[in-house]
C-alpha cells in the first residue's frame, strides 16, 4: 500500500532524526520584555536554515536556546528527538560559531582545531588523523603551524567552522559569522560555507539580518518579527510571495506606495494613481491603509509619451552593476522609484531625462500597511562597482 505520510508524522519524523531540531512553543522573556513569543519551527535534518530578521526580532535569542546558553521560559526544544532542556550546552550535539572568531591566539591553527578533541580525551593518532582531516575541509593545511594572526579574516573564520565540526556536531549553530568580513570575502565565504554543509550533509542553523546571506546559502528561511516567525519557506518562495509587506521588505527590495484601498477593492489609491494588483497576506477593506509593492526588476522604463499603467518621472541618477542598468526615478509627489533592467536593452539615459515607469498588474503585490518602510523605495545597498 503506497499513499503520503500525514503531515504530523512527517513533521514528528524529522524532529527525531539525527540533525533534526524541534522548537515548540518556546517563549523567552528579559524582564517585562518578551525576546520570543510562543515559537515554533520544526528544522529538518541536513537543511541549511536561516533565520532573518533585523535585531531585537528574536534569532539569535532562538540560536542561544537551541545551543544552551540560554534557556526558554516556556515550551521544549528537541535535538534528534531528545528534549535538551536539562542538558548544558557541552552535553548537546551541537557546536557554535560567532561572528568573533574565539580562536586562542597562543595556539596554533592546528592546536585551535584540536581543542575540543583534547577536552574530550580523544587519543593523540586520532587527534592528528582528525585534525589534518578537518584542515583539509576547509583547505586550510598548510597552514597548520600558523598562529591565528598570521591569517586573514576569511581564513580565520575558517578555521573556527574547522574546530566547531571536528567534534562532528548533529547540528551547526552560526550568530552572523560572516558579519565581519569586507563584502568580497563574505561573498566569497557565502559559497564556500554551501558547499561544506552540502558536502557534508550537517543541519545548520545561520542567523543573519544580511538577506543576501539568506537568500544565496538557504534550503529554507524564517523571516522574524517581534519574537515569532512572519514566513517560513524556501528563498524562491517567499521571495515571488511575500506574506506581509514586512517580508517583502527583507527579501529583495522593494518600491513600496503608501495609499488606501480603492473601492474596488484590488488597487491602491496612491500619490501616483491607482495602482490595481494582487493581495498578498489578505485582502484589506475598502479605504484603509495599504501599500503596493513593486519589485526594481519588474518595472520597464519607456518614452515618457507612452500610454498605459505606469507613472512619468525625471531620471535622478544612472548606475552601471555590470549586466544590469539601476535608475532612481523622481516619479512625482517626492517619490523616488527604483528600476534595474538589463544594460543591453536599456534606454541611453542621463539624469534630468524624462522617462515613463510601467509595470504588469500581475507584478505588483497589494499588502496591509503594517510593516512597511514608511519611505516609497526600501533601503538601497549599491554594490561597490556601482558607478
Amino acid at each position: 500500500m503506497t499513499g503520503t505520510m500525514p503531515a504530523s508524522t512527517a513533521t514528528t519524523d524529522a524532529r527525531e532524526a539525527a540533525g533534526g531540531v524541534g522548537i515548540e512553543g518556546v517563549t523567552k522573556r528579559y524582564g517585562d520584555a518578551t525576546a520570543v513569543d510562543d515559537l515554533t519551527l520544526d528544522i529538518r535534518p541536513g537543511e541549511f536554515l536561516s533565520l532573518l530578521g533585523p535585531s531585537g526580532c528574536g534569532k539569535t535569542t532562538t540560536l542561544r536556546m537551541i545551543a544552551g546558553f540560554e534557556y526558554p521560559d516556556a515550551g521544549d526544544i528537541r535535538i534528534s528527538g531528545r528534549s535538551v532542556l536539562d542538558l548544558p550546552p557541552y552535553r548537546r550535539e551541537v557546536n557554535t560559531v560567532f561572528q568573533a572568531y574565539a580562536l586562542f591566539p597562543h595556539l596554533t591553527v592546528a592546536e585551535n582545531v584540536a581543542y575540543g578533541l583534547q577536552q574530550r580525551r580523544v587519543p593523540k593518532a586520532e587527534q592528528r588523523e582528525r585534525v589534518s582531516a578537518a584542515l583539509d575541509m576547509v583547505q586550510l593545511r598548510r597552514f597548520a603551524d600558523r598562529k591565528p594572526a598570521q591569517l586573514s579574516g576569511g581564513q580565520q573564520q575558517r578555521i573556527a567552522l574547522s574546530r566547531a565540526l571536528i567534534n562532528r556536531p548533529s547540528v551547526l549553530l552560526l550568530d552572523e559569522p560572516l558579519a565581519a568580513l569586507d563584502r568580497q570575502l563574505r561573498e566569497e565565504m557565502q559559497v564556500e560555507l554551501k558547499l561544506l554543509q552540502s558536502r557534508l550533509g550537517t543541519t545548520f542553523v545561520f542567523v543573519t539580518h544580511d538577506q543576501a546571506e539568506a537568500l544565496s546559502m538557504s534550503d529554507r528561511i524564517a523571516v522574524m518579527r517581534a519574537g515569532r516567525i512572519e514566513q517560513l519557506g524556501a528563498p524562491a518562495a517567499i521571495y515571488a510571495e511575500p506574506a506581509s509587506a514586512y517580508v517583502a521588505s527583507f527579501i529583495g527590495q522593494q518600491n513600496f506606495l503608501h495609499g488606501t484601498v480603492h473601492a474596488s477593492g484590488d488597487a491602491v489609491q496612491t500619490p501616483l494613481g491607482v495602482i490595481g494588483g494582487r493581495w498578498s497576506g489578505g485582502a484589506v477593506p475598502a479605504g484603509q491603509p495599504a501599500v503596493a509593492a513593486i519589485r526594481p526588476e519588474f518595472i520597464r522604463l519607456e518614452d515618457a509619451g507612452a500610454p498605459g499603467d505606469g507613472a512619468r518621472g525625471v531620471v535622478l541618477s544612472v548606475s552601471h552593476l555590470g549586466e544590469t542598468l539601476q535608475v532612481v526615478v523622481e516619479a512625482g509627489a517626492g517619490l523616488k522609484l527604483l528600476v534595474r533592467t538589463p544594460a543591453p536593452a536599456a534606454p541611453r539615459l542621463q539624469p534630468g531625462d524624462e522617462i515613463r515607469c510601467a509595470w504588469n498588474r500581475a507584478d505588483v503585490h497589494l499588502f496591509a500597511a503594517d510593516g512597511a518602510p514608511s519611505a516609497a523605495t526600501h533601503t538601497i545597498t549599491l554594490p561597490a562597482n556601482a558607478t
